[in-house]
C-alpha cells in the first residue's frame, strides 16, 4: 500500500510558492475551461436552434444547478480540508478513512438534493420568475439531469482528493475527459437524435457518468486514497468534514441565491434579458477559468503548510494568490474588451442580448479582480480554521452586496442591474482581501510543531478554530500517529 507523504503527498510544504499556486491552478483550470466551454458549446448549440424561450430556459436550469453544485463544492472544500491537513501532519491512515467517509457523505447528499429538485421543481421555477414555454423546458432538463446529481458527488470528491496529494495533472484529465465526452455526445443528441434540449441534459447525465468512473479510478485505484468507510467511524468522521463542510456549504450558497435574485429581477425585463444574462454567464467561467480554478487550488496549499507548521509560507501563498489574480484578470479584460463584436456573432446576439454581452466584455469583466479575492480569501478562511468568515463574507456579498445594487441598478434597465451586481463584488472583495491577511497575521503565533498541525491561539475564543484544530479528530488514530513521530510513516 503506497504512502502518501513518501510518494509526495505533502509536496507544498517545500518549493517555490508561486510555482505551486501556478500550477495547481493552470492545470485545475484547463480541466474546469473544459467543463465550463462544454456549457457555452451546450448554449451555442441552443442558439443555433433559434428559439430565445430555449435559451431563456439554459439560464433558469442553470440557475438551480448552481445551487446543486454549490452544495456539492462545499462538502469537497471539507473533505480536501481535512484530508490535505492530515497528509501535511503525515498521518496518511487518517486521511485514507476521512477520505472514504468524505465519499459516502457526497454521493448521500448528492442524491437527497438531487431527489428534493425534482420534487420542488415547479415551485423553484415560479419563484425564480420562470413561466409559460420557458419553464417547462427548464423542467425538461432538471427533470432528466437532477436524479443523476450523486453522480457528479462521486466525481467531484475524488478531484478533490487528487488535488489534495498534488496531482493536479490527474484531477485535470478527469474533468478534461468528462468535457470531451460531452461535447462528442452534444451534437449526436441534440441535432442527430433531434432532441433538442433534452438531448444536452442526456449529454450532462453521461459526463458525469464518465466524471465519476475516472474520478474513482485516479484516487481510489491508482493513489489508494479512499479506505473502505468503518460504520463505527463513520459519524465521526462526517463531523469532523462537516466542521469545515457545513460553514463551506452556507459560504457557496450565498452566490447561486444572490444569482436567483439577480435572475428574477432580469426576468422582468423578458426573455432576452435572461439570454443575455445566461450567455454571460456561460463565458465568464470560461474567461476567468484560471480565477475559478485558483479557488480550489490554493486550498491544499494552505492545508498542507497549516498541517506542517509553516505559517511563513501561508502568508507567501496568500500573496502569491492575490497576484495571480491581478495579473489573470487584467489580461483576460485586454482580451474580451478586442475581441468583443465576435463573442456577440458567435452567439447571434442582437438587441438587449447584444447590449448585455458587449457591456460585459467592456467594463463589467474587471469586477472579476474582486471577485477573484473573495474566491482566494474564502479558501484561506476554510483552510486556515475560520470558515465562518468565508460564509459571513460570501452571504454579505450576496445581500447586502447585491439585493439594494441590483434594486438601484434595475432602475436604468437590465444593464444598470448588472452594473449594480458588479458594484457590490468591489466593496466585499477589498473587505476579503484585508481580513484574510489580518487572519494569517493571528494565526501565525498559533500554528503548532511541524507535522502536528494547528494549535489554539491563547485567548482567542475561537470556538470554530477549536473545533477544527487536528489533535482531537487524529486521537482515533493515535498509536499510529506515535509510531510516525518516532520513525516514520507507513499505510
Amino acid at each position: 500500500m503506497p504512502d502518501i507523504r513518501a510518494a509526495g503527498g505533502a509536496r507544498f510544504v517545500t518549493g517555490n510558492i508561486m510555482r505551486h499556486v501556478v500550477v495547481m491552478a493552470g492545470t485545475g483550470a484547463i480541466g474546469l475551461i473544459a467543463v465550463f466551454a462544454v456549457d457555452l458549446l451546450n448554449l451555442f448549440y441552443i442558439s443555433l436552434l433559434g428559439q430565445r424561450p430555449i435559451a431563456a430556459a439554459v439560464g433558469f436550469a442553470g440557475v438551480v444547478g448552481f445551487f446543486q453544485t454549490s452544495v456539492l463544492i462545499g462538502l469537497a472544500i471539507g473533505v480536501g480540508a481535512v484530508v490535505a491537513r492530515s497528509i501535511g501532519a503525515g498521518t496518511a491512515r487518517a486521511a485514507r478513512h476521512i477520505a472514504g467517509s468524505g465519499l459516502v457523505l457526497m454521493v448521500l447528499v448528492g442524491l437527497l438534493v438531487g431527489l428534493g429538485s425534482v420534487a420542488l421543481l415547479t415551485p423553484i421555477l415560479a419563484a425564480l420568475g420562470a413561466s409559460g414555454e420557458t419553464r417547462s423546458l427548464a423542467e425538461v432538463f432538471l427533470m432528466i439531469s437532477s436524479p443523476f446529481l450523486p453522480l457528479l458527488a462521486a466525481g467531484m470528491c475524488c478531484s478533490a482528493l487528487l488535488r489534495c496529494i498534488g496531482d493536479a495533472r490527474r484531477a485535470m484529465n478527469v474533468t478534461l475527459l468528462a468535457a470531451v465526452a460531452t461535447a462528442v455526445m452534444d451534437p449526436i443528441l441534440i441535432f442527430g437524435l433531434h432532441l433538442g434540449l433534452s438531448g444536452a441534459a442526456v449529454s450532462t447525465v453521461l459526463s458525469r457518468c464518465v466524471l465519476a468512473t475516472l474520478g474513482w479510478l485516479g484516487a481510489a485505484r491508482r493513489h489508494d486514497l479512499v479506505a473502505r468507510p468503518s460504520l463505527r467511524a463513520l459519524a465521526g468522521d462526517m463531523a469532523t468534514i462537516l466542521h469545515v463542510a457545513f460553514p463551506a456549504v452556507l459560504t457557496n450558497l450565498a452566490t447561486p441565491v444572490g444569482a436567483a435574485y439577480v435572475t428574477r429581477s432580469m426576468a422582468a425585463f423578458g426573455p432576452d434579458a435572461v439570454a443575455g444574462q445566461a450567455t454571460i454567464g456561460r463565458i465568464s467561467p470560461v474567461a476567468f477559468g484560471l480565477i475559478y480554478a485558483l479557488s480550489g487550488a490554493v486550498g491544499p496549499i494552505l492545508a498542507q503548510n497549516v498541517g506542517a507548521g509553516r505559517s511563513d509560507r501561508v502568508r507567501q501563498a496568500l500573496r502569491a494568490s492575490f497576484t495571480f489574480v491581478l495579473a489573470t484578470v487584467l489580461v483576460v479584460w485586454a482580451i474580451l474588451a478586442a475581441g468583443q463584436d465576435l463573442v456577440v456573432r458567435a452567439f447571434f446576439a442582437s438587441g438587449v442580448t447584444a447590449e448585455l454581452v458587449h457591456l460585459f466584455c467592456s467594463w463589467l469583466a474587471a469586477g472579476f479582480l474582486f471577485t477573484g479575492a473573495l474566491f482566494v480569501a474564502n479558501a484561506a478562511f476554510n483552510n486556515l480554521g475560520y470558515p465562518v468568515l468565508a460564509t459571513l463574507f460570501n452571504w454579505g456579498r450576496a445581500t447586502l452586496g447585491t439585493i439594494p445594487f441590483v434594486a438601484y441598478g434595475a432602475r436604468f434597465g437590465p444593464a444598470g442591474l448588472l452594473v449594480g451586481q458588479a458594484a457590490g463584488s468591489v466593496i466585499f472583495g477589498t473587505l476579503a482581501v484585508v481580513t484574510a491577511f489580518l487572519v494569517v497575521g493571528r494565526l501565525a503565533g498559533g500554528i503548532g510543531q511541524p507535522g502536528i498541525g494547528m494549535e489554539i491561539p491563547a485567548g482567542t475564543g475561537n470556538t470554530v478554530l477549536a473545533t477544527l484544530a487536528i489533535r482531537p479528530w487524529l486521537n482515533r488514530y493515535l498509536p499510529l500517529h506515535r509510531h510516525t513521530r518516532s520513525g516514520g510513516e507507513g499505510v
